[in-house]
């Protein structure tokens, strides 16, 4: 049984070794034969880790959070051992009022704050009575009708930046945030279901913590996220071919024809792992309806930009996570993570790392900026927020054009479409964050989903 995955990110590498270990650790196992193709030099993806002058600066992707048991898992297997984030990761703050506001851990600490005024304070109580919205909406209507349109400006929009660098009047709130979705649908009220899960959690005698919000600790490696690509990598070997495209697929009977920039390939299963922009490219003439909805999944621009600095050249404290930035606040910049603070060995001693982003969907044109606009744009901003004596010691720009994909409006339609596509072609699959969740929890997880199907279809 030969096996094609296109795409060595996350995605196609978990796949390719879920696939492989269920084979292997079955009796009646069948043969399979895996190649992955990769156009890229290295394997990966967004998921890049670059040591450079003593620093260790996170390309794209820097963690994954340790709620979901798959990814955990499958560090055991691979025997690798996650790093959490240090305690200081539990502070993060919020821009507003010419300020760093830090988001409360309770609700006394909530009323304390000045983030949201005490009229938005007391539109949340409105939530307890809010109606219930339509089974899909934008993340701001959502919100604006649970909690109110200052809760949306000072908490939901800068959190929707830092996670999609997303534009909340587009996002689909059943998408993004199904949890969110759900708890209204089953209980009415994102207050009732929290005080009703509460108490549920309190007869279980279990101390998880309970919220709408994602939770769980900022988790990642000594040596960078790209430990565990790496890893996959070298455990998959010579099966990947690095440097190789794919230019197109072409059904042969029952199997399929891969052309790629070096040649034919045949294969009994296809796993399209790349991108949607990518994958649309590969079915052009294979499929165009289907490579058209691909090609209609938005994606977000975003460049990263590190600073490194010696630590008496930054006047603020940087005991915590960083900080997000509200649109309304009119900053260039969508926020900053004080990535040294959070984890060990991402700055030589005696200095810090200031990871900062800046594009997104609402301001695209930023991400692609010259170097010199971008680093004045950055340095500006931080200036007035965090005190900074003097330009950075170490400056590195890493430019994503197409970055992170917007679950947007149309998008659940848009995977029937493409579900119901995929029947006709027995042996053909997509996955990836282009789809059902963006994050390395996302992909694993969707990824041995996937390993299951196939060896449930193909008896494997």
């Amino acid at each position: 049984m030969k096996v094609v995955i296109i795409g060595a990110g996350i995605s196609g590498l978990t796949t390719a070794y879920a696939l492989l270990a269920r084979t292997q650790n079955t009796e009646h196992r069948t043969q399979i034969d895996i190649t992955v193709y990769e156009a890229d030099s290295r394997p990966g993806g967004k998921i890049w880790s670059d040591k450079t002058d003593g620093f260790l600066c996170e390309k794209g992707v820097n963690g994954f959070l340790d709620n979901k048991p798959k990814t955990l898992q499958l560090c055991d297997y691979l025997g690798l051992e996650p790093l959490k984030s240090s305690d200081n990761a539990r502070r993060r703050f919020i821009f507003s009022k010419g300020k760093l506001n830090q988001l409360s851990e309770s609700p006394l600490s909530f009323l304390k704050s000045d983030l949201i005024s005490w009229h938005g304070k007391l539109r949340i109580i409105y939530e307890l009575i809010a109606p219930k919205g339509p089974e899909d909406e934008t993340v701001a209507d959502f919100v604006i009708r649970r909690l109110g349109k200052e809760s949306l400006e000072k908490l939901i929009d800068p959190m929707c930046s830092g996670i999609f660098a997303g534009d909340p009047y587009k996002m689909s709130i059943k998408h993004c945030f199904p949890r969110i979705k759900e708890l209204e649908q089953n209980y009415g009220s994102l207050i009732r279901a929290m005080i009703k899960l509460q108490k549920e959690k309190k007869k279980l005698q279990t101390h998880e913590k309970v919220s709408a919000a994602p939770t769980g600790n900022l988790t990642s490696f000594y040596n960078g996220a790209q430990t565990i690509t790496d890893e996959l990598a070298e455990r998959l070997g010579e099966r990947i071919k690095f440097g190789v495209s794919v230019k197109g697929l072409e059904k042969d009977g029952s199997r399929y024809k891969v052309h790629t920039s070096q040649g034919i390939d045949s294969a009994d299963i296809i796993i399209l792992a790349s991108p949607a922009h990518a994958s649309s490219e590969i079915m052009r003439d294979f499929n165009i309806k289907l490579s058209k909805v691909l090609s209609e999944i938005p994606y977000a621009p975003v460049s990263v930009v590190c600073f490194g600095y010696k630590r008496e050249k930054v006047l603020h404290s940087l005991q915590g996570f960083g900080f997000l930035i509200p649109h309304t606040e009119g900053k260039k910049i969508l926020g900053t993570l004080w990535d040294s603070s959070i984890f060990p060995n991402r700055a030589p001693e005696g200095y810090v790392l200031l990871r900062n982003m800046i594009g997104g969907a609402k301001s695209p044109e930023l991400a692609m900026l010259d170097d010199n606009a971008i680093i004045g744009a950055v340095f500006d901003e931080l200036m007035s927020i965090i005190s900074l004596r003097g330009e950075p010691d170490m400056v590195r720009i890493y430019r994503w054009e197409k970055a992170i994909p917007q679950y947007v409006m149309g998008h659940g339609d848009r995977l029937k479409f493409i579900d119901e596509s995929l029947k006709s072609y027995h042996g053909l699959y997509l996955t990836g964050n282009s789809y059902r969740g963006i994050g390395m929890n996302d992909c694993i997880e969707n990824a041995y989903k996937l390993a299951e199907q196939i060896s449930s279809e193909f008896q494997l």
